[in-house]
Formats: C-alpha cells, sequence, structure tokens
C-alpha cells in the first residue's frame, strides 16, 4: 500500500510539473516582480536598452511558425516581443492570451526589410507589405523566456 501511495504521487508530480513547463517557453520563469507593458516605455526613458520582466496581452503572432508576437502598449501601439537566438518559438493561438516575458527591452530603428518580413508573417498583402517604405523607431524586447498564462 504504502509504494502504491508512493507511485501514486511520483506519477500526480510528473503531471503537475510538465503542466507547468507547457506553458513556458525558452528559459522557465514566473511572474514575481513583472511590471505591465504600458508601463515599460516610461520605465526606459531615454534609455535604449533595458533588461525587464514584462506583462501584457497578446495582440498577435507570427502565423508563420510563432517566431515573434506583439504585445499590447498604450493607444493602439505594441511591441514586437522575438526570442533569444530564435532558440524558441511561441503558440500560434495565444491572440488575446496574458504573457510574461523575460529579457532586454530595445529602441531601435527597424529597417524596411524587416518591416516587410513581419507584415508577410502576419499574412498581410501584397500590397500592404509594398506600402511599407520607411525604417521606423520601435520599441522591440528579446525574450529569454515567455510564460503564457
Amino acid at each position: 500500500m504504502k509504494k502504491l501511495f508512493i507511485l501514486l504521487c511520483m506519477t500526480v508530480s510528473s503531471f503537475v510539473a510538465s503542466a507547468q513547463s507547457a506553458n513556458t517557453f525558452g528559459k522557465e520563469i514566473n511572474d514575481k516582480k513583472a511590471i505591465e507593458a504600458s508601463a515599460l516605455p516610461a520605465k526606459m526613458g531615454d534609455k535604449t536598452e533595458m533588461e525587464a520582466k514584462v506583462s501584457g496581452t497578446v495582440e498577435s503572432v507570427c502565423q508563420v511558425k510563432g517566431c515573434w508576437m506583439k504585445v499590447k502598449l498604450d493607444n493602439g501601439e505594441t511591441m514586437r516581443v522575438m526570442f533569444k537566438d530564435y532558440g524558441f518559438f511561441v503558440p500560434k493561438d495565444i491572440a488575446g492570451k496574458t504573457v510574461v516575458f523575460e529579457g532586454e527591452a530595445q529602441k531601435k530603428m527597424v529597417p524596411v526589410e524587416h518591416l516587410q518580413h513581419y507584415a508577410k508573417d502576419a499574412g498581410q498583402s501584397k500590397e500592404e507589405i509594398a506600402k511599407i517604405t520607411e525604417p521606423k523607431q520601435e520599441l522591440t524586447f528579446i525574450a529569454d523566456g515567455v510564460l503564457v498564462k
């Protein structure tokens, strides 16, 4: 009976552990001390780079393979979150879900070629992609890990 109980506990523990990691991609992270995505621009101030743990709502995800996601900021703006060293991806169906991600926020000029590539990944039409002719200053994020709530 004691062996059966121990076996049962081990089985339940393994299911709990796999359920927790099923929602984490890349580095294992938690949601403690995460700041809201809408607060990140003000927190960065004049800095061009900053380490942070951020929580926000996913607006969209790369539909090719989940290699980036856009997280809502304020006033309809979004921040593109990419994954360190292209080392992991997120599910393509997490739009509308809350995520926590940890890594480095960056303010940078995104070249036209990258903007067009992102538009193609997002499923925009050739006409919409052709309208992208200027680089754009953006707040982006390189995540080491992502937790989908």
